[in-house]
């Protein structure tokens, strides 16, 4: 299955796929080709790029954090951690990779080093998810918990929250903006958070129900895989084990779009540089069990390229 989706930063078609078959690929889009594809042991949950795209940075259940040179396929080892790897980021502020693992640590790694790994900081929780923008890092962690730090001086952090959503953290995207960041959990919610702790901006939160269907009378409420938002418009796409993809206005509290079902689980979403393509990944899940992978369709893993036009330009705008 996808376990992560990545666009470069330099080359608009290029995207790298993290999957839990141990591998990491990359492709060209545009050309519909793969271009690249380097093994780790064990499923890749995190991978980012290096500014300049030449290099790739990849972690997961092997807990090694790897960087791999994308015209040799020669690999570094820069780090460890003592459990998975969840979540790998590239920091331009700092020029460190920041890694997220179970292990209840933030590890900050300089390629530049000889000891690549520079520090690691302790967290009171597993960590789930990180993302970061500017100099301001959001880790998303277990027991509904979430840090903020300033990614230049990691020693505290600048805030300590929990989390609005009831249940646990399924993915987490920071604003473009750097206002704030969304959430979403495991039960169909997604919620809206301002770094600004003043009363008249923390009165701007909320959060929503989506990725929900009722059959036969029945409410059937789906875990949200996955969050991006627009690098140019800045609203929000929204993806879930119901094969949905959504995008939301989330200043209006409005639904712009919502895609026809994929044949599966999509585990992943992501915007190129430009806003000009979303990739969305789709595999089985695991949501409803041994039962549900037995069906044809669970088998096919598939990545889709949709050209992105005025469905995600804000109503107001538009």
């Amino acid at each position: 299955g996808i376990a992560c989706l990545v666009w470069s930063p330099v080359h608009e078609d290029h995207l790298l796929v993290g999957s839990w078959d141990s591998s990491i690929r990359l492709y060209d889009a545009q050309a519909n080709q793969q271009r690249a594809k380097f093994d780790h042991k064990a499923a890749v949950l995190g991978a980012c790029f290096s500014p300049k795209a030449d290099q790739v940075f990849s972690g997961g259940l092997d807990t090694w954090l790897r960087m791999w040179d994308i015209q040799s396929g020669e690999f570094r080892v820069l780090g460890t951690h003592s459990r998975p790897i969840s979540s790998v980021l590239y920091s331009t502020e700092t020029n460190t990779i920041v890694t997220g693992s179970w292990d209840s640590t933030v590890a900050i790694h300089d390629p530049r080093a000889q000891e690549a790994k520079v520090a690691s900081y302790n967290q009171p929780e597993r960590v789930y998810h990180m993302d970061a923008v500017g100099h301001t890092l959001v880790v998303a962690m277990g027991g509904r918990q979430i840090s903020v730090y300033d990614i230049r001086n990691m020693g505290k952090p600048t805030q300590e929250r929990e989390s609005s959503l009831r249940f646990m953290t399924r993915a987490l995207a920071c604003m473009p903006s750097g206002e704030g960041f969304a959430l979403a959990s495991i039960e169909g919610r997604v919620a809206v958070e301002y770094f600004d702790m003043s009363p008249a901006i923390q009165a701007k939160k909320y959060a929503f129900k989506c990725h929900r269907q009722t059959v036969d009378g029945m409410d059937h409420v789906w875990p949200v895989n996955a969050l991006a938002f627009h690098p140019v418009h800045h609203t929000l796409a929204s993806c879930g084990s119901d094969g949905i993809v959504a995008i939301w206005d989330h200043t209006t509290k409005k639904r712009l779009r919502q895609f026809p079902s994929y044949h599966s689980a999509v585990n992943a979403v992501a915007f190129n540089k430009t806003g000009s393509k979303l990739a969305i990944g789709v595999s089985y899940g695991w949501d409803k069990g041994q039962e549900g992978a037995r069906q044809p369709e669970s088998s096919r893993v598939s990545i889709y390229v949709r050209e992105i036009g005025k469905e995600v330009v804000p109503k107001s705008k538009a």
